[in-house]
């Protein structure tokens, strides 16, 4: 489910879900994609039988993509919003969500936390697109209108990690944006956009990263007291209807609403429209299984490890009010690695600063993605 599990959340991690062939090859610069969202591109049984024998996830993708038999096809979008198109591309056999807006000059790539999708950039996609930029705005796989195998046909916690939307961000950028872009990532989103970085620097100009997250439940945080105690939890949660009830508990209007406002510095930008844009993809078919698999996974990497490993620009934007990601912790974990260019307070504003303060953060994206394409002396 959207941000109303990023308290309960355990991010994503490289240590569970194995990193496939390093460093990702890039493809030709061809989208497929499809305009309408209730078409659905399912993994054929093929794929079921592979992810017995396959613990790797891009492998186990590559197997239901091998077995679709989708073929390059030129991209349809349809105008949602004035200047903002909206089309389907088709990754490892997979239907993927995007939206950009503008056809000229350097592009961005705009990715949500967990849970969320890119209708929570729909303040910035826009605006950057009408500035003189290319922006493109995506739901990861699993989450938006996306499409969500199920992930208990493979070993947990193998499709829904870092790695594996890193490798998704890389193709993206090379077969739909067609050139080297800036990504500017939110919350968990940034643990991906790092990832990334790291697999193709030649691809990836530069990452921002608002409000990340710092993995406050990830194994190397936890007491060695807690460590089995969560375990357990998770698994209580992921295999049994305990957890799928506890999703039908937050799936909820008013929950979300308390929970955003929780998250959220500038409490009126949780409006009725903010509630419906997370909510009505978060109830698709398939959610309840992403939720219950990603919020088992507390293993992986930290920021500070994939910090230290990017070669890339990094720019760090942070919400002060943020009730979740203490900036002080933030600053102090990550501001000093060499790859941060900045380190940006936001007073007032809490974890989602986009969409809480778009008119502060908008102008911020653009400088940096200015910055990261500026001929280097």
């Amino acid at each position: 489910m959207a941000m109303l599990s990023w308290r309960t959340s355990i991010p994503t991690s490289r240590g569970a879900c194995a990193r496939a062939g390093g460093r990702a090859a890039t493809p030709s610069f061809v989208a497929v994609a499809r305009s309408d969202r209730t078409a659905s591109t399912s993994a054929p049984a093929s794929f079921q039988q592979a992810s017995t024998r396959v613990g790797r996830s891009a492998d186990l993708l590559r197997v239901a993509a091998s077995s679709t038999g989708v073929s390059a096809a030129a991209r349809q979008e349809a105008e949602v919003a004035p200047g903002v198109f909206e089309g389907f591309w088709f990754w490892r056999g997979h239907r993927i969500r995007y939206q950009r807006s503008g056809d000229q000059g350097e592009a961005v790539v705009l990715v949500h936390g967990f849970g969320g999708n890119a209708d929570h950039w729909r303040k910035n996609t826009p605006v950057l697109g009408s500035s003189g930029q290319r922006a493109f705005a995506i739901d990861l796989l699993g989450y938006g209108y996306s499409d969500k195998p199920d992930p208990r046909a493979v070993p947990h916690n193998t499709i829904y990690c870092f790695p594996v939307w890193g490798e998704q961000l890389v193709d993206f950028i090379n077969e739909v944006v067609g050139s080297p872009a800036t990504l500017s990532c939110n919350s968990v989103g940034g643990l991906a956009g790092l990832e990334a970085a790291i697999r193709a620097p030649e691809v990836v100009r530069g990452v921002q990263l608002l409000n990340i997250s710092l993995r406050g439940l990830h194994v190397k945080r936890q007491s060695p007291v807690m460590r089995p105690l969560v375990a357990a939890f998770q698994r209580l949660l992921r295999e049994t209807d305990l957890g799928r009830a506890f999703f039908g508990s937050i799936a909820r209007p008013q929950t979300v609403r308390s929970v955003l406002r929780e998250a959220y510095g500038v409490k009126d930008a949780v409006t009725d429209e903010l509630i419906d844009k997370i909510l009505s993809p978060g109830l698709q078919p398939g959610a309840v299984d992403v939720f219950l698999d990603f919020i088992s996974y507390s293993s992986g990497p930290l920021p500070e490890e994939l910090l230290a490993q990017c070669t890339v620009p990094v720019s760090m934007l942070w919400g002060e009010a943020d009730p979740w990601e203490s900036i002080t912790l933030g600053r102090e974990l990550l501001s000093q690695h060499a790859c941060v260019t900045e380190f940006v307070p936001l007073p007032g504003i809490g974890h989602c600063p986009m969409d809480e303060a778009p008119d502060t953060v908008n102008p911020l994206i653009a400088r940096f993605v200015a910055a990261c394409s500026s001929p280097k002396p």
